[in-house]
């Protein structure tokens, strides 16, 4: 590891010293961040100290740029990991390393890079830290703009599966691909109105993994292709994407010769004090990765968005979340945000707003009839975009209300009724089938003065009986007290109580105080207390964190 430091920083001294302007080294920039854990043991919640009692992450990103040529790396430090990350993170090295140049035709990169092709459905590569996700690829990305609103992309490399004992462990399968677009008004511009703007791209992704398997003949590479389209009049906005993902047969798909395809589609329309949004997404058979052995999140190739809204309430966020399904799932969404005006009776005199949101997903419908069960060409079912069963998956229906009352104190209603079906999402060991839930949320903001002010939120969550019993762990209750003192200081508490479980003897509160401190790009946080154990989700990718008593010191610089 020093000596690739060394040859790292040598490289960037190199631009500085050979740059045509002796004036300008060049610029670095970067972040830093580390997080640390001390653990006790807890039986009530079943948290257990690890033999080292005290774990630790940290990474470092540098970011060096002179005129046309670009370099970076990440060191990354788990000793070990903190809980809930994969064990495929482990010890100290470099995570990520990359050199580059860049000018107004072409982009090239050389060793780590991220990218995405339109909304990721064929390719994401990207890193999601709080979810301990990385998928780089590692080898050669060029980018060419040969015209105005003409962008052509080429991606070739392996992907990061794990990173062990201080270095990047890549996937067994290779990644190819190209992708191209156009954005007509600014290649066109005489051909449109300012109204219009419209583009077209198209996208092909390959993988190759040698057939290893002893009674299949497995396809050793594999394509993902298909188009996407944007288009907008003014201030109506439509766009979507199509693909379709050849013979892959894996651990997930229990090996099956099935094709697949993913598609998704938005319509919004928004001027000032209104928005409406309408989205659907059908996926069958999209699990994409470079090595068809692995399960989990380990080098998946795409990515599917999770089509419901983000939220952000703890007893909403963290309780019932929903991943994405990629072996099949149709899904939609509508969503509508409309301000009453100052003045008005609803209004007030500060306004109103209004959200209201509502998403849904089901099973798609799979058909077996006229499929020869004794056939060799591995075909099991047939299905067609956005034709969907009546099992659900999950619904999720919530109404928030901003209001303002003075100009030193605010208020958010809300409501979310979610169901979700766990024999699917497996969020629980506790319940099966469809978990009914209804969460209420007041929000209030009072501003003391120019520099403190105070923010509180009391949350509860009903779980409907079943069968007369009481369904999953039962009840839950949350308060949140924030006092903030403008620009540096925070403290917090929350406690989260499971006052209807079952069993009185699991009728737990989880308790936790928060301190903070922030200066200009520093950061500092202190948190003490009770983590309860479930799946921390984002846009659908999810992680199970496990149940925790301790305290954790977070620390984060920029530069």
């Amino acid at each position: 590891m020093p000596k690739t430091i060394f040859l790292f920083f040598l490289l960037c001294l190199s631009f500085a010293t050979f740059s045509q302007d002796y004036t300008n080294g060049g610029t670095f920039t970067g972040n830093i961040e580390s997080t640390f854990q001390y653990l006790n043991n807890d039986s009530i919640i079943a948290a257990n100290q690890p033999a080292q009692k005290g774990l630790i992450n940290s990474y470092m990103n540098v970011f060096y740029t002179n005129k046309n040529f670009k370099a970076g790396m990440r060191i990354e430090s788990y000793l070990p990991r903190i809980q809930g990350y994969p064990n495929r993170f482990d010890g100290t090295g470099i995570g990520m390393r990359y050199i580059g140049y860049t000018n107004k035709l072409v982009d090239i990169t050389l060793g780590s890079f991220y990218e995405q092709f339109g909304a990721g459905l064929s390719l994401r590569a990207y890193e999601d830290r709080a979810l301990g996700y990385d998928n780089l690829l590692d080898g050669i990305r060029l980018i060419v703009n040969p015209y105005s609103g003409v962008r052509l992309k080429g991606v070739y490399g392996y992907q990061r599966l794990s990173f062990q004992q201080g270095r990047i462990i890549h996937g067994e399968g290779i990644v190819r691909g190209v992708d191209a677009e156009i954005n007509f008004k600014e290649a066109f511009d005489s051909l449109l109105s300012d109204d219009w703007d419209f583009g077209l791209g198209a996208s092909f992704v390959s993988k190759f993994q040698a057939d290893n398997d002893n009674e299949l003949i497995l396809p050793q590479n594999v394509g993902a292709y298909g188009g996407r389209f944007n288009a907008r009049y003014k201030k109506i906005n439509l766009n979507g994407e199509y693909i379709l993902k050849e013979q892959d047969p894996s651990n997930d798909n229990s090996k099956i010769y099935n094709f697949g395809h993913a598609a998704i589609f938005n319509l919004s329309y928004s001027k000032k004090g209104f928005g409406v949004l309408l989205s659907g997404k059908s996926v069958d058979n999209m699990s994409y990765r470079s090595d068809r052995t692995k399960d989990l999140q380990d080098v998946f190739i795409n990515f599917l968005p999770a089509l419901n809204k983000t939220h952000t309430y703890n007893l909403v966020a963290t309780l019932y979340p929903y991943a994405t399904q990629p072996l099949g799932e149709v899904a939609y969404q509508a969503e509508v945000l409309y301000s009453f005006k100052k003045g008005t009776l609803v209004g007030g005199k500060y306004g109103t707003t209004v959200n209201f949101n509502f998403s849904t997903t089901y099973r798609p419908t799979q058909r077996t009839s006229g499929i020869n069960p004794l056939d060799s060409t591995g075909v099991t079912y047939r299905t067609r975009p956005f034709e969907m069963s009546d099992s659900l998956y999950w619904r999720d229906i919530n109404i928030n209300v901003t209001k303002k009352f003075n100009k030193k104190l605010s208020f958010i209603f809300s409501y979310f009724n979610i169901n979700v079906n766990n024999d699917v999402a497996k969020i629980s060991n506790d319940a099966s089938g469809i978990i009914k839930a209804h969460i209420g949320v007041v929000e209030g903001s009072y501003k003391i003065n120019k520099k403190h002010a105070i923010r509180a939120e009391l949350q509860g969550l009903l779980v409907e009986r079943k069968n007369g019993q009481t369904n999953d762990k039962g009840d839950w209750a949350t308060i949140l007290v924030e006092y903030t003192v403008s620009p540096h200081w925070s403290f917090g508490f929350m406690n989260q109580y499971n006052y209807g479980h079952p069993n009185p003897n699991l009728r737990v509160h989880y308790p936790i105080i928060t301190f903070g401190y922030v200066k200009e790009a520093t950061r500092f946080m202190i948190y003490y207390g009770r983590q309860r154990a479930g799946l921390f989700c984002v846009g659908g990718v999810c992680r199970f964190v496990p149940a925790s008593n301790g305290l954790t010191l977070s620390f984060t610089q920029s530069f």
